[in-house]
């Protein structure tokens, strides 16, 4: 009987795969060995489930109605299963998240990694990647993203906390140019400017009315990596638009000083999101609700007390 749930777990994430390869990427296993798991299934219920080219995996009639039948059976396993795990509070399983790079390796992956402390049975398997995956194409159980949702079809979300951004320099260049006190006086400053995609990133800076202004002062300095731009601005480089969890400890120390603080802040949110499902498996409530308690709390704004 375990045999033959193999077989249709395979076959299963071969459908969603799309290709033999991609589906043995997602069990862990060989490509050899879903193609022969595939034809031991088709040998067993005397029909073929696929039509194979070189270039194209698609399902014959046969495959359609088959993979229908083992979907809805699949679904009610895992909805069993979950109903079991809610009254037990380890967790176990491989938990997929994929998380922005910089992000997820100071704010989430510490979260993560102490729940995987606490639950010796969970395995995790991290992602750090700045492109938005498809959590269900590519087989992620969660994903952290930032600022505003796009393309949530399907996808159930939490907010975890926000991003609050903030103008910075280091005390030695602020000593030599003097502090901005306006957008006019901003705009005569060198800024460290963040690139993507070859295009130079706009500070968005919120007025007291309400309105955000879109401004970059000049740029001596065009990096498309935020830890480098926070080096930069420590080495007294100029002016840097950053996330206060990327510079808390540089505040702390007085290695930069946060600038125009009369000004209201700006805020990006954060959230989990996972494939909206009956019943959420107890790995992945555990793991947001974990870093909605905690999270908030790693990206608050710390700095060193003015002097005096």
């Amino acid at each position: 009987m375990t045999d033959r749930l193999n077989g249709i777990s395979v076959f299963v994430t071969a459908v969603g795969a799309g290709s033999f390869a991609l589906a043995a990427s997602r069990l862990h296993l060989s490509r050899s060995a879903v193609g022969k798991t595939i034809a031991r299934l088709e040998q067993r219920l005397g029909v073929r489930l696929f039509h194979r080219t070189t270039r194209s995996l698609s399902l014959t009639d046969d495959g359609a109605l088959f993979y229908e039948r083992c979907l809805r059976a699949l679904e009610e396993i895992r909805a069993a299963e979950t109903l079991l795990e809610s009254g037990k509070r380890e967790v176990s399983g491989r938990l997929r998240v994929s998380m922005p790079v910089l992000f997820g390796r100071m704010c989430i992956a510490p979260l993560l990694t102490e729940l995987a402390r606490e639950h010796p049975g969970l395995e995790l398997e991290l992602s750090f990647n700045d492109r938005v995956v498809d959590l269900i194409e590519d087989g992620f159980d969660l994903a952290i993203r930032n600022g505003e949702l796009a393309n949530s079809s399907g996808l159930v979300a939490r907010r975890l906390g926000n991003h609050r951004m903030a103008l910075c320099a280091a005390p030695a260049y602020l000593q030599r140019r003097g502090e901005p006190q306006s957008i006019e006086q901003l705009a005569q400053h060198d800024a460290v400017a963040y690139v993507r995609a070859g295009v130079v990133r706009n500070w968005l800076i919120p007025e007291a009315d309400g309105v955000t202004r879109e401004m970059m002062p000049g740029t001596r300095l065009q990096m498309d990596d935020l830890q480098a731009i926070a080096d930069a601005a420590v080495a007294g480089f100029g002016i840097a638009w950053l996330p206060c969890w990327l510079v808390r400890g540089q505040l702390i120390k007085g290695e930069l000083v946060r600038i125009m603080r009369d000004r209201p802040g700006l805020f990006f949110d954060a959230h989990a999101v996972w494939p909206q499902t009956p019943h959420l498996p107890l790995k992945v409530r555990m793991a947001v609700d974990l870093l909605a308690s905690k999270l908030p709390a790693n990206m608050e704004l710390i700095e060193a007390k003015p002097v005096g």
